[in-house]
């Protein structure tokens, strides 16, 4: 299958036990190297989206090609070319951070220098400094939370998965990390999805959006474009319009 797109997502559609749709025939295409954002309130399906494409979890039907690897039919090949940042990631909190950096790298080289450059970045990545040298379990959440944003930048995969990625942060540390996340997405030419229920952070943060509500795609666009569609000031204005669009079409 061609290339053209570093996500595909067709029809997707997720039902729990019990009846519970989290998502209902969702479909989306990501270009290569965009940072591409999905927004929405708690509940909208943003997480069941990602643990989906991440193939952690079998959606009920339709599908979701990663740089046009079938996430059910080539979960191994899909691994290969991913970084999967979940919202509620933990780390071995008997590690230090250096040790926790470099047990991660093994998981993806065994060349000594290509693990040093891997640390490095993430170092630079987490902007922890000395703090790499003590346990993880002495570590606040907002630095735990860099270091998971760097272990998963530092192995620059082809696709980048970070759900809620600046979760737990203060507002200079997510900044930082939104820039770091937007530098290395071109740098590196990373495909980017960001979930997140903030919706300032995407605008400034996204090349396009794609905005759920209870498991529906109710708008997709670049944030200027959709400010413009809704008379809108900002995403959060998009998105209180685009409900109100849906629940009177």
């Amino acid at each position: 299958m061609p290339q053209e797109y570093a996500v595909l997502v067709d029809n997707l559609v997720k039902i729990y036990e019990g009846g519970i749709e989290a998502l209902k025939g969702i479909s989306f295409k990501v270009l290569p190297g965009e940072v591409f954002g999905i927004i929405g309130p708690n509940g909208a399906g943003k997480t069941t989206l990602m643990r989906i494409m991440a193939t952690l979890l079998k959606p009920t039907s339709g599908t979701v090609r990663i740089l046009g690897y079938d996430v059910v039919k080539e979960p191994e090949q899909v691994r290969k070319v991913i970084s999967y940042l979940p919202e509620e990631a933990g780390a071995y909190p008997s590690f230090t951070g250096f040790e926790y950096l470099e047990f991660m790298a093994k998981f993806y080289t065994d060349d000594k220098e290509e693990i040093k450059v891997m640390i490095e970045d993430a170092k630079r990545i987490c902007g922890l400094g000395d703090r790499l040298r003590d346990r993880i379990k002495s570590y606040s959440k907002g630095m735990l939370r860099r270091l998971l944003v760097a272990r998963a930048l530092m192995i620059r995969p082809r696709v980048a998965l970070l759900d809620e990625p600046t979760s737990g942060l203060d507002v200079l540390h997510a900044m930082y990390i939104r820039n770091i996340i937007r530098e290395y997405a071109k740098k590196f030419g990373i495909t980017v999805l960001l979930s997140s229920h903030n919706m300032l952070e995407v605008e400034y943060l996204c090349d396009r959006v794609a905005i759920l509500n209870k498991g529906q795609l109710i708008a997709e666009g670049r944030p200027e474009e959709l400010k413009e569609i809704y008379s809108a000031s900002n995403l959060e204005e998009v998105f209180a319009r685009a409900v109100t669009y849906e629940r009177f079409k």
